[in-house]
């Protein structure tokens, strides 16, 4: 787990998250933007990081007696290569998953503490969502996400143009998990637009047959919040002569 230990420790993965987006930074320039981290600090793990080749020198030029080096990243070198993934344990797994989700955690509790006028605006977002995909349109699909992706992270600085953070995870099912046709073909966890037959979580509206969670049952089932056919007991009232309501609707003589 050679470059898992070397990309992700967390000064180092700062380092190297600070360089994407084809930046080119000097160690005094990059210091000043991890200003949390001592100075000598950075200096070290971009020795370390230079030596071992995610890190490049493009640019040299003297200062006060010294030699001030321009950086950039070597995109290639700077993840964790396939088979050495493969080789990894769970543990390892599980220890690189967490040092990524806390370089996560970092960037946006740095973004909050900048005091965002508006994140919405700004684009801050995050929602999950699940797909049923065989492996061979999982690959089409991480295809298709490349060729989106790519043109744009070769844009460089502009007017009006802000440096953004993608943050990618790809998480499939336990492998022993129920499949139902009659499931989404996607269901999105945030409340949007499911297909007809699907319950959706924030209440969107379901076809005949199916419970809403927020109310809308088709006749013979039961609703929580009132207006079931007749014959069945309302917990709020409204029920046909002869049930009792709990809350004091008009029972019929006893």
């Amino acid at each position: 787990m050679a470059s898992a230990d070397l990309l992700l420790h967390p000064v180092r993965l700062r380092i190297v998250k600070a360089f994407l987006g084809d930046r080119a930074l000097t160690t005094s320039q990059l210091a000043a933007e991890l200003d949390d981290v001592p100075a000598g600090s950075v200096y070290r793990h971009v020795a370390r990081l230079t030596k071992a080749g995610i890190l490049q020198v493009v640019a040299e030029r003297p200062v006060r007696g010294t030699v001030e080096r321009t950086y950039t990243l070597r995109m290639a070198a700077a993840q964790i290569q396939p088979g050495e993934a493969r080789a990894m344990s769970f543990d390892e797994h599980a220890q690189a998953f967490m040092a990524y989700i806390a370089g996560l955690v970092g960037d946006f509790d740095r973004y909050l503490a900048s005091r965002p006028a508006d994140p919405v605006a700004d684009g801050a977002n995050y929602r999950v969502a699940a797909m049923w995909l065989s492996d061979a349109e999982m690959a089409e699909f991480a295809r298709d996400l490349v060729m989106v992706v790519a043109p744009r992270m070769a844009n460089p600085p502009a007017p009006g143009r802000r440096r953004r953070m993608l943050y990618s995870v790809f998480l499939p099912a336990p492998r022993g998990t129920p499949d139902s046709s009659e499931e989404a073909i996607m269901s999105d966890v945030l409340g949007g637009p499911d297909r007809p037959g699907p319950e959706d979580e924030l209440g969107g509206g379901d076809p005949a047959g199916r419970e809403d969670e927020l109310g809308g049952d088709r006749p013979g089932r039961e609703d929580e919040l009132g207006g079931d056919r007749p014959g069945r007991e309302d917990e709020l009232g409204g029920d046909e002569p002869g049930p009792e309501d709990e809350l004091g609707g008009p029972d019929p003589a006893r």
